[in-house]
């Protein structure tokens, strides 16, 4: 018997960790008007593309119970406790579903042992708290330690991001409280972050250039202040960018910075062009 980690494809987790860790990742899906498919399924590469292409915004749907159903009870059948963490109820409703297949499982298998967490977030602020259960799990802790790892991580958490255009988040209503952006005549590069779940803003500046110095500063505040855990580097189909800003976080961080693009369900809501950050401190992150 062991404890699996189980989360879903909007952690963007790279792969190599994955199966490093034996996470086991549910696929979101994405619909366009004439094809529908699970994110893990195809590549960036063609999904961008097709965006691109495409008169219309795809819609992205979470795992189907059926789904979450027959994943949990393979674990349950090989004698598995499960931890399962969800992008925010906010913005699916994946964690829902898992909770509604959790319940069925444990009337079938009223032994079985499931936690269910709502992340409050998504991308790698999600794929932390994951990565940390994960580890916890890997030197056999308990059950309980293992979400309170998850749990813990995402205390300390953030997740930083500027969009190239707010159009996908107000066509996708995954705004938060940025919708007051939207009526305003200035051209401006928000500077994003996910709190108590949605979107929500940490500033407003003219340029992207200075956008992205603003974003650096607030992280080098939060790590002078709280210490750094770790730290990852995003994009949306902006490689060039994410490369430079990964190099300004690793003169920062004093580390090598990973790349992680982020792929079509949050691609989706946020459009091309988008670079940010994720990261931890070493204590919980008070802002």
């Amino acid at each position: 018997m062991a404890i699996r980690v189980v989360t879903d494809s909007t952690s963007y987790i790279p792969e190599k960790i994955q199966k490093q860790y034996d996470i086991t990742v549910v696929p979101l899906s994405v619909t366009f008007e004439d094809e529908s498919f699970k994110e893990t399924d195809v590549s960036s590469e063609y999904f961008y593309n097709k965006l691109a292409k495409s008169n219309a915004l795809p819609t992205s749907s979470q795992p189907s119970v059926h789904d979450l159903y027959s994943i949990f009870e393979n674990l349950v059948k090989q004698n598995h406790d499960i931890v399962a963490i969800f992008i925010s109820s906010e913005m699916s409703g994946a964690y829902s579903t898992a909770l509604l297949a959790s319940n069925m499982i444990l009337e079938k298998h009223p032994n079985a042992s499931i936690e269910i967490i709502d992340s409050g977030s998504t991308s790698m602020q999600l794929g932390f708290a994951a990565l940390a259960a994960a580890k916890e799990a890997a030197v056999g802790n308990c059950i309980r330690d293992v979400v309170e790892a998850a749990i813990n991580n995402m205390k300390r958490s953030r997740f930083i991001f500027i969009p190239e255009t707010l159009e996908y988040l107000k066509k996708g209503g995954r705004i938060g409280s940025a919708k007051a952006l939207l009526s305003s005549v200035l051209k401006i590069k928000p500077i994003l972050t996910v709190s108590d779940g949605k979107t929500n803003v940490i500033d407003k500046i003219r340029t992207k250039k200075r956008a992205v110095t603003k974003m650096t500063n607030v992280f080098y505040d939060n790590i002078k202040t709280f210490g750094l855990g770790d730290v990852i580097v995003h994009h949306i189909q902006n490689e060039e960018e994410a490369k430079s800003l990964a190099e300004t976080i690793k003169e920062i961080a004093g580390k090598k910075v990973q790349i992680c693009p982020i792929g079509p369900v949050v691609g989706t809501h946020v459009g091309p062009g988008a670079i940010g950050i994720t990261y931890y401190t070493e204590k919980e992150l008070l802002i």
